[in-house]
């Protein structure tokens, strides 16, 4: 069964949906650039009794700044971008943290999954420009090659088309926000339930 991740929740209604579907993971972003961006404070606060795992993407934060974090908010795992992202990670992998590694594809077509500790879990995401992820643009799944170690799989994914990249690349897990919104930061609790249930049943 297809672990689940749901990303960018920004509501109580929205950490409720995603529960209530039977999302493994729930994903809060302290990433000032995004428009699901939230203070630690309120990352605290729709954490807070939450029994799936919960997951902090960050951007360029230190380690300091991040280990701050998840002392507030009691966070389960990491998913830092951008600078510090080795050192957050490998920090977070010692304290016995979920550790999320998005990667991109160079020109080449690699995606330097082999600098990923075998403990850090990789995260296949697409990206535009300057964008780290996040960007709902779906990868072309036919011309990626299967890693042949345990992965997730992101990338403009939604109810419609989660069942096709399963079958295309059998990842361990897939995760969505922006395909599961009716606006920015804003989830639709009947699409976050047909993505779960579609991921699932692969």
């Amino acid at each position: 069964m297809t672990w689940v991740k749901v990303c960018g929740l920004t509501s109580e209604s929205d950490v409720a949906a995603a529960v209530d579907a039977g999302a493994d993971a729930l994903g809060f972003v302290l990433a000032q650039a995004s428009p699901r961006c939230i203070s630690v404070e309120r990352a605290a606060d729709l954490m807070d009794g939450v029994s799936v795992v919960r997951v902090l993407l960050t951007v360029d934060a230190s380690l300091e700044d991040t280990a701050a974090a998840v002392a507030a908010t009691v966070a389960d795992g990491l998913q830092p971008y951008g600078r510090h992202s080795d050192e957050v990670a490998a920090w977070g992998q010692a304290n016995g943290m979920l550790v999320l590694r998005p990667l991109r594809r160079d020109p080449a077509r690699s995606w330097g999954i082999g600098i990923v500790p075998d403990l850090q879990i990789p995260l296949l995401d697409s990206a535009t420009g300057t964008a780290l992820g996040g960007t709902g643009v779906p990868l072309d799944w036919g011309d990626v090659e299967r890693p042949e170690r345990r992965f997730v799989l992101a990338g403009g994914l939604d109810p419609a088309n989660v069942a096709t990249a399963i079958a295309a690349l059998r990842p361990w897990g897939v995760d969505a926000s922006s395909g599961l919104e009716v606006a920015p930061g804003v989830k639709d609790p009947a699409r976050v339930a047909a993505f779960v249930e579609e991921a699932k049943s692969q």
